[in-house]
């Protein structure tokens, strides 16, 4: 009884281009830290100091395709914190958060968002906690990223890539 349950109104049960179609699912099967490094290299003398810092913030992401219908999405941040007098490095976090996603019903620009976007939204407060928990225990004070707008940043580089793309092929032949 369930094959005859459909979203159209097929009375015969016969499969119509929407059945034929995979069912789009979405599941985060784990998440976990692929990487984490700490590093304070002028301690204690830092300590020394009053804390005025530079804060520097890259933030990046990656996604590889693990198996049929499994990817691993990767959000890399990398926390560089200087005294903004001295220059001297005061601190050097980062992390790569790292998620396992099963994605079946997606292909194409669809899928490439969902990968480059969606998935790193649901990674980033993993990894930001994280941050902040590096930071304090390596005596400073939290670091509190803020939100990021990873739909924008995803824009952002399909722009670039489409660009640098453009500009490769409009290379006249000599």
């Amino acid at each position: 009884m369930a094959e005859n349950n459909s979203q159209g109104s097929n009375a015969q049960g016969a499969t119509d281009a929407a059945g034929e179609q995979p069912q789009l699912q979405f599941g985060l099967q784990r998440i976990y830290v692929k990487d984490i490094s700490f590093e304070s290299p002028n301690a204690p003398q830092v300590f020394q100091e009053a804390f005025k810092p530079k804060v520097n913030v890259d933030l990046g992401t990656s996604s590889t395709k693990i198996g049929e219908d499994l990817f691993e999405v990767v959000v890399k941040i990398t926390a560089r914190v200087n005294h903004s007098e001295t220059d001297n490095t005061c601190f050097l976090a980062e992390i790569e958060q790292a998620g396992l996603f099963r994605i079946t019903g997606l292909e194409g620009e669809r899928l490439d968002h969902t990968l480059g976007a969606f998935c790193p939204s649901m990674l980033f407060p993993y990894a930001r906690e994280c941050i902040d928990n590096l930071v304090n225990r390596g005596s400073f004070p939290p670091l509190m990223l803020a939100p990021v707008n990873f739909d924008a940043m995803y824009l952002q580089n399909k722009q670039r890539k489409e660009q640098a793309d453009t500009q490769d092929g409009d290379t006249p032949l000599q």
